[in-house]
């Protein structure tokens, strides 16, 4: 009897360890096929974004075709068409593509309307800024985002700003001026690139604030946010094109009727639309703060890869510069992100005290 509970016991403890086992092997797959998953996602994403600012810095930087505004028109006409293909693809293959359905409403337009006038105002910019510094001065041309969100913040939304991430904006503001200062020196800076790149910057921080008020016209649809964003804008470039006579740059141009030219730009489209969809992919796999950083990174390498593809020299500084920006908005990110995990610990318990204590607000002297 005794000898008959010992063989049940051991091939129980066999059993137990062989499906202990079973979960560990399926918990290692199961991670490292998830760390694969976000590294694809996130070289796709850096694939995608790097090349983009290459290819835009190609197309506007074209001598014989001076119409930035008719390539940003362009690229906007590509992004609507995707947009519908992609609808009617998800209708056709449902269980493969999602998609949502995106039909013009004039009512859905004119609520979009005030966003789409940033929208212009940011892309034109931040191309014209692209066009006039290059893409290795590109990331402090553009690195104040980070303080005009504190700032419009403030303005518009009365939001106050901690400490820490104050500190982490004046650690961005000296790198802008200090790679502001060495790219004077070295004889190569365009005052009209900066002064783009500072709109471009403000432009980008309007933009995510809008961003957030047109939203629910849009049933939270980021996809069908960038359509009718891109339709009032294809509409709204048409007068801006005639008025600053880049007609008459387009008539003229000799490239009109090369199919690499218009390869390249609707390229430009294609990687516009793409950029959207693997920013969304990257949040989705990672996170928004790991999203950030991630950016951070790439605009490190973006750099890096512009100095080495030009051949230039940049001096000590000139790279103190940029380590300046990218921590500073690095640190910024986390700041910010620390704050808001305080604060949803912070809000339950508000709650709680709020429940159990109801006359602390109608008498604060206790």
């Amino acid at each position: 009897m005794n000898r008959t509970q010992l063989k049940r016991s051991s091939i129980l403890r066999m059993a137990l360890s062989g499906s202990e086992a079973v979960n560990q092997d399926e918990h290692e797959e199961s991670f490292i096929l998830r760390a694969v998953r976000i590294a694809v996602v996130v070289a796709l994403y850096w694939f995608v974004s790097i090349t983009m600012v290459f290819l835009n810095n190609y197309l506007l930087d074209n001598r014989e075709l001076d119409a930035p505004l008719f390539v940003t028109f362009y690229q906007c006409v590509v992004t609507v068409v995707l947009c519908w293909l992609m609808q009617l693809f998800a209708k056709l293959c449902p269980g493969v593509i999602d998609f949502p359905s995106v039909r013009f409403d004039v009512k859905t337009s004119r609520e979009v309307l005030p966003l789409s006038v940033v929208f212009i105002g940011m892309i034109t910019f931040n191309n014209l800024c692209l066009k006039y510094v290059g893409v290795a001065f590109y990331t402090i041309g553009r690195s104040l985002s980070t303080v005009f969100n504190v700032l419009l913040s403030f303005i518009i939304l009365k939001q106050t700003t901690s400490l820490q991430a104050l500190i982490c904006c004046g650690i961005i503001l000296g790198g802008f001026w200090l790679g502001v200062d060495q790219e004077g020196l070295a004889g190569s800076l365009s005052w009209s690139g900066v002064f783009f790149g500072v709109l471009a910057s403000a432009f980008v921080s309007l933009n995510a604030i809008y961003t957030k008020k047109v939203m629910p016209a849009v049933d939270g649809s980021i996809w069908k946010l960038s359509f009718y964003n891109n339709i009032n804008a294809c509409i709204l470039f048409l007068p801006l094109i005639l008025v600053f006579g880049e007609v008459r740059n387009i008539a003229s141009f000799s490239g009109l009727t090369n199919l690499h030219f218009w390869g390249m730009m609707t390229l430009g489209g294609v990687f516009g639309f793409a950029i959207g969809y693997v920013t969304g992919l990257q949040i989705k796999f990672t996170s928004p703060l790991t999203h950030n950083v991630s950016g951070t990174a790439k605009a490190c390498a973006q750099t890096v890869i512009a100095v080495v593809y030009n051949s230039s020299s940049k001096s000590l500084l000139w790279w103190t510069s940029n380590m300046m920006v990218l921590g500073g908005s690095s640190a910024y990110t986390w700041v910010k992100s620390r704050e808001m995990q305080k604060s949803a610990h912070r809000g339950p318990q508000d709650s709680a005290k709020e429940k159990l204590l109801p006359g602390e607000k109608e008498n604060p002297g206790v």
